[in-house]
């Protein structure tokens, strides 16, 4: 009965022993002195005017957030179009609903000013 589940028991393990083993890996092999020069901030062989680092907004993490959200779920449409015929009314249904909550999220995300680039 179980017997279905193997594949996917033997995926599991074969991912958490090379994880393992890829870490392990690093910190025995890795570098282990933090020197000035390793920390030092590197562009283009030259070394940067003022700081190394900025901060960035947190509109641009937004934004990239919110197309990732809206592009994953527009992947549901490929799979429902290959089988609209067999799904009938009821397909077609649940994929108005399907478009009116992701139109919700989209028009408050638009309300709420998260596609503002300032």
């Amino acid at each position: 009965m179980l017997f279905e589940y193997v594949a996917i028991a033997v995926l599991v393990v074969l991912v958490t022993v090379v994880g393992i083993l890829a870490i392990s890996m690093g910190a025995i092999f890795g570098p282990k002195k933090e020197t000035e020069r390793k920390s030092m901030p590197y562009e283009s062989g030259m070394v940067p005017i003022g700081p190394g680092t900025r901060r960035m907004p947190v509109r641009f993490y937004l934004i990239a957030v919110l197309f990732i959200l809206f592009d994953i779920e527009v992947i549901f449409f490929l799979p429902w179009a290959v089988v609209f015929r067999k799904l009938g009314l009821f397909g077609l249904m649940e994929m108005v609903v399907f478009i009116s909550i992701l139109l919700v999220g989209y028009i408050y995300a638009w309300k709420k000013g998260a596609f503002e680039w300032e």
